[in-house]
């Protein structure tokens, strides 16, 4: 394999890793493992929107190459089978064609069904309004919510709308319908309706990894993560915040 196809290979599985929630440091050493399993010196760079790679070829040239990173998930999946990718290519390194086909084969894996994550975020909701002393029909009504607005995101983010707005108006959604839930179900507390709908909202996986690039000295990456993270909480919090005081003040009046 050349060193253009080498870069290749390890800018694809770098690609990857990042659209799938990495952390920096992660896709850093898995190119670095795979231009090393074919004897090649590598420099990369990775930021949450791309990943930079330059390889010095047989002759002592550099090859330099980038990809950019348009739309990012959490599928821990597909992060485990890159790992795997890239160590067993230092075991045994594989052809440029059989590589190719490996990360395409990484690509194409199916995804959990609509209808298996919709029930995931559903449980999700209904378990932690339990957790924190929420009756059964608390659990229920934050069941409900966090199906309309998982909904509502996956067919929002196709068509591309500004992310802070798209947890604004979550928000906004969770604590308008718990406010109607309180005042129509005397029983139902809208406190713990709104803790468990917001659980699917929190980027947990974005303030880790933005916190553990910084521990790792990748500062850019990681304030870059966390301050998306940051964002998010407060575009959720800022949606519910609205929802109650319009709520309330309906409510007084």
């Amino acid at each position: 394999m050349d060193a253009e196809q080498v870069l290749e290979i390890a800018l694809s599985a770098g690609y990857t890793l990042v659209r799938n929630g990495a952390e920096t440091y992660r896709v850093e050493e898995t190119i670095e493992r795979i231009c090393k399993a074919y004897n090649l010196k590598c420099e990369c760079m990775v930021t949450g929107k791309g990943v930079f790679i330059s390889v010095v070829d047989e002759k002592g040239e550099k090859v330099t190459s980038l990809k950019k990173i348009r739309t990012t998930c959490v599928d821990l999946y597909r992060i485990e089978l890159i790992n795997s990718f890239s160590r067993n290519l230092q075991i045994n390194p594989l052809s440029y064609e059989e590589a190719k086909n490996m990360l395409k084969s990484i690509d194409d894996a199916p995804y959990f069904s609509f209808k298996v994550r919709l029930f995931a975020a559903s449980m999700t909701s209904f378990i932690y309004a339990l957790f924190f002393n929420g009756t059964i029909y608390d659990a229920i009504i934050s069941a409900f919510i966090s199906i309309s607005i998982y909904y509502m995101l996956d067919k929002v983010t196709k068509v591309g709308f500004f992310q802070f707005f798209e947890f604004f108006f979550s928000g906004i959604i969770i604590g308008a319908v718990s406010i109607m839930a309180q005042n129509l179900l005397p029983f139902v507390n809208k406190g713990n309706v709104i803790i468990g709908a917001i659980m699917i909202l929190l980027p947990g996986v974005a303030l880790t990894n933005g916190i553990k690039d910084v521990i790792y000295g990748d500062f850019m990456s990681g304030m870059a993560k966390f301050g998306e993270a940051m964002l998010i909480i407060t575009a959720v919090g800022a949606g519910i915040g609205t929802a109650l005081s319009i709520g309330m003040g309906v409510v007084l009046w």
